[in-house]
């Protein structure tokens, strides 16, 4: 027989599961609303970063072929013939190509890359607000409040450009979860090694996403411990846990590691040019163009591309932050939190200060550690991106507390949920998003799709393709990934050290360049074909027998392509024919 009590408790957790599936639903349809161009029209592609929506096909194709043919997963020869690519040191993500080789079979590489963009971002949306409804604040609106910030601000949606392993942040709120628990008394070997595995799944998701939460909870639980002096008998059983995640976690990863920084293909850092890529002081204040108020002229100035646009929160939500904080500066977690997000603030202004555009001439912190080892390969600006989650946890609590101050203070609630209401609004309805911009993409000629390559690539030799591709031309990539990487291209895009005399090793966005590559990239850039001498094709048979070229073929759909036609022909002696909609020389005679 029930009881009343029993009846209410009953009725209260059901409605508590439908507010959990609500939620849940919510940030589903927000995130086919962002993607929702993709989705409507199976042609198009993320319009603002077409290169990179390439690439991560390509990789969605090789954790299938990892399942498919046992392929080696860390390092690939599928691109960049003769040599390889060091897969760990460009973004794998094994931990999501693998689980969805079923749909990158069946549907191919394009759907699973949008599958995965997609369901990224709800996922994020809904492990947020798990952690923050069950863990962090322990009430349910506040808690989608801060999860629905950290999945969908501005530099989430920015980072949708074709960045699906960014904005894929689901496993953070695992692994802060997972790191409370190891205060727990008694269990510190269970939760040690369950931390262990979400901190390996992570790594191979995204290395620079767990190196900022790695350095953000550090602070946090710094701040905990002098600020909560209740907390310090459980530091012994928390210790303990940490050293077991530490050796699970480090005995999983050490070999992909070691191949990320001493394999094939591993480089000794970005470029001085990446990272140099910083947050403009002024972008704190402005709008990011894929939100409510933002558009592309007002943030253009402020980035270098649309794909960072990591700290466009608007003045109005600056204010409310600084306000929350020191509303609610007795909270030990608040204050960790700004400790941490003021940290990574300044790291994301970069080795100078940058303000509306311009040099100040004021160095920034940035300066003295990005030659550190691990250091010298993040981008600058990419530390602002951490601020989203911060901010997120903030709103949460603000909210929490408001809901506490109305509860005590009945007469008053309809004032303060009305107040609260009106911030809220003038804070974030500026930075609601808007769907990504798409673009119409090529189809891919028939050449690839029906396999008319497959004689040319017999005994290991490759397709080289004009112009070869790097980060302004990826389409090969896409290609190839069609194929099931069963069409070896040479070069590609892709991280990879520069080899040549005083590069020192510093990471490219492809091969290090030869005289042919050379070449074509200077008709591509010129649209003219210039001089070209007995040296230039001596150059160019040795180039094609480097790539072990099967063929050269040619996208007569680009508009420099009569120009790079004329100057591959004159330049091998070979007059092409075309088929299957493209361009095509037949150099197995030059190469062999």
């Amino acid at each position: 027989m029930t009881t009343p009590e029993s009846d209410a408790s009953a009725a209260k957790s059901g409605q508590g599961r439908r507010l959990d599936a609500l939620a849940v639903l919510s940030f589903v349809l927000l995130a086919f609303w962002v993607t929702a161009r993709l989705w409507v029209d199976p042609r198009n592609g993320v319009r603002d970063n077409r290169t990179d929506q390439a690439q991560f096909e390509w990789m969605m194709a090789h954790g299938a072929r990892v399942v498919t043919d046992f392929a080696y997963p860390f390092t690939s020869d599928r691109m960049n013939v003769p040599d390889v690519v060091n897969l760990m040191a460009n973004t794998s993500v094994l931990s999501v190509s693998i689980p969805l080789t079923p749909i990158t079979l069946w549907a191919g590489p394009r759907w699973s890359f949008l599958l995965f963009l997609t369901l990224g971002l709800a996922a994020t949306g809904a492990s947020w607000y798990f952690l923050l409804s069950r863990v962090v604040i322990g009430a349910r609106g506040p808690a989608w409040l801060g999860a629905a910030f950290c999945a969908f601000a501005p530099a989430m949606i920015s980072h949708a450009n074709s960045h699906p392993n960014i904005v894929s942040q689901y496993v953070v709120p695992l692994i802060i979860w997972r790191t409370l628990r190891l205060a727990e008394p008694g269990r510190w070997l269970r939760n040690g090694v369950l931390l262990g595995l979400v901190i390996v799944w992570q790594a191979f998701l995204n290395l620079e996403i767990l190196l900022m939460t790695a350095i953000g909870l550090g602070v946090v639980v710094l701040a905990l411990a002098l600020g909560r002096p209740a907390l310090r008998p459980a530091a012994r059983p928390f210790a303990a846990g940490l050293g077991v995640a530490a050796v699970v976690a480090g005995a999983l990863l050490a070999y992909p590691l070691w191949v990320q920084f001493f394999g094939p293909g591993a480089y000794s850092g970005l470029s001085t040019l990446i990272r140099g890529y910083s947050t403009d002081l002024a972008a704190y204040v402005a709008w990011s163009r894929e939100s409510l108020a933002g558009d592309a002229r007002g943030s253009e100035p402020l980035v270098k591309n649309a794909t960072e646009e990591n700290a466009f929160f608007g003045w109005p939500l600056v204010i409310l932050v600084v306000a929350l904080v020191w509303w609610l500066r007795r909270n030990a977690v608040v204050l960790g939190l700004a400790a941490v997000g003021l940290v990574f603030a300044l790291f994301s202004l970069g080795r100078e200060i940058r303000y509306d555009g311009r040099d100040t001439g004021i160095p920034g912190p940035w300066a003295a550690l990005e030659n550190l080892p691990v250091l010298h390969s993040v981008v600058p600006t990419r530390w602002s991106l951490a601020l989203t989650p911060i901010v997120g946890v903030l709103l949460a609590f603000g909210a929490e507390r408001v809901r506490r101050l109305a509860a005590r203070h009945p007469d008053a609630r309809d004032r303060i949920r009305f107040a609260t209401v009106t911030v809220l609004a003038m804070a974030l309805v500026p930075v609601l998003p808007t769907p990504l911009p798409a673009k119409r993409l090529d189809p891919t000629p028939a050449f690839v799709t029906s396999g008319a390559w497959r004689p040319y690539v017999a005994d290991g030799r490759s397709i080289v393709t004009l112009p070869l591709p790097d980060t302004t031309y990826a389409v090969p990539l896409r290609w190839s990934a069609e194929t099931r990487l069963d069409m070896p291209l040479a070069r590609g895009y892709f991280l990879y050290p520069d080899t040549r005399p005083g590069g020192d090793r510093i990471a490219l966005f492809t091969a290090p360049p030869r005289p042919t590559s050379t070449f074509f990239e200077t008709v591509r850039r010129t649209d003219a074909v210039p001089p070209i001498t007995p040296q230039d094709r001596v150059a160019a048979v040795d180039d094609l027998r480097y790539w072990r070229a099967g063929a050269v073929i040619l996208d007569p759909r680009l508009p420099q392509a009569e120009a790079l036609r004329r100057a591959m022909t004159e330049l091998s002696g070979i007059t092409p024919r075309r088929t299957g909609g493209v361009w095509l020389w037949d150099v197995r005679p030059l190469a062999d």
